[in-house]
This record gives C-alpha cells, sequence and structure tokens, in this order.
C-alpha cells in the first residue's frame, strides 16, 4: 500500500526500551550491585523494578488474552497516570510503543515495535503510548500489573458508558509491522 511505513521489530534490549519504559527479567545482579537480591541453590529472587501507580492508585494484577495479530497499527493508548507492566506467560507478543510529544498525542518519531519473548517483560512509563499484538493467529495470555481506577475508566470508555478520564487512545494509521 502507498504510503504505509513498515515499522521493524526490534529484540528487546534494556537500553533500547529505556525510553519507553523499563525491560523486565533481565538476568540475576550481582550481590554488590546495591539492588536487593538473594540467590542459593534453590531459588533466585531480586528487586526488578518499584512499580509506581502514581498519586493515590491503587496497584492491580490483570490477566490478559491477546488475540490481535494484525500486523497494521490502526490506534495507540495511553494511559496518563500509571506505569503499565507487560509479563507475557504462554507466548511472545510484540509491543508497539512511542513517546508522547509536545502536543501529548504519539510521536511518530519515536515509534518503534519490540517482540517480547515469554521469561521477560515491559513497563510502560505514564504518557507512552502503546499497541499490543501476538505474532501468529491464536490467543498469549500475559499477566499486567496497572492501576486499579485505570482499569475501571478503560472499561467504561470501551463500554461506551463515559469518556476516558487516565487513559486515551486515538487514531494511529499508516504503519505496519514487519513480517515476522
Amino acid at each position: 500500500m502507498e504510503g504505509i511505513k513498515t515499522l521493524g521489530i526490534r529484540k528487546l534490549e534494556a537500553d533500547a526500551f529505556a525510553p519507553y519504559g523499563w525491560m523486565l527479567g533481565k538476568p540475576v545482579p550481582a550481590a554488590d550491585a546495591g539492588t536487593p537480591v538473594f540467590s542459593n541453590s534453590a531459588t533466585d529472587f531480586w528487586q526488578e523494578h518499584v512499580f509506581d501507580t502514581g498519586a493515590g492508585g491503587e496497584p492491580e494484577v490483570l490477566w490478559v488474552n491477546y488475540r490481535n495479530a494484525d500486523r497494521a497499527v490502526g490506534n495507540l493508548e495511553v494511559h496518563l497516570l500509571t506505569q503499565q507492566a507487560i509479563v507475557p506467560l504462554t507466548g511472545p507478543v510484540i509491543q508497539v510503543v512511542a513517546a508522547s510529544g509536545a502536543d501529548g498525542l504519539p510521536d511518530a518519531a519515536t515509534l518503534a515495535a519490540f517482540e517480547v519473548p515469554v521469561g521477560q517483560g515491559i513497563c510502560m512509563k505514564p504518557g507512552c503510548w502503546h499497541a499490543t499484538r501476538i505474532a501468529a493467529p491464536g490467543e498469549v495470555a500475559c499477566l499486567m500489573l496497572t492501576r486499579r481506577s485505570t482499569t475501571a475508566d478503560l472499561i467504561a470508555h470501551l463500554n461506551g458508558q463515559q469518556a476516558a478520564a487516565e487513559s486515551a487512545i486515538v487514531p494511529f494509521e499508516g504503519y505496519t509491522l514487519a513480517p515476522a
């Protein structure tokens, strides 16, 4: 199609994802790295990220089933008050992201797509525009960490009950994801 730009899908790396948020699932840090960590022959656990729901927000864990394998990017969503984390459980997802421009809308110059494999995840900053896709037809279950009021606000908006206050969804056409 004329005028459609192809968006390459990048490997998830902490530095590459940093403008949009944080990569989750990095290797166990060294004990002297300043991060709370415990490691022995039976288990490892460490502080990966301190999640911020924003002022007065309550964290909420969601179970999300993604089924959209469409390569076209038709719209982007943003959450204004909270970070949002996604951890794929049953297959990889493709996370399309863009920073907010000075006008608060998605900045096309910052548009990127990352494959988020099982065993890793992402946590997006407030104001990170995004869309989630799966690589092939089917369904991918993900764990999501978000703000409870943002979920309620978004559900009411998507059900046509009210305008969204904590999120926004805007048309964003002219891009398609590169073939897998």
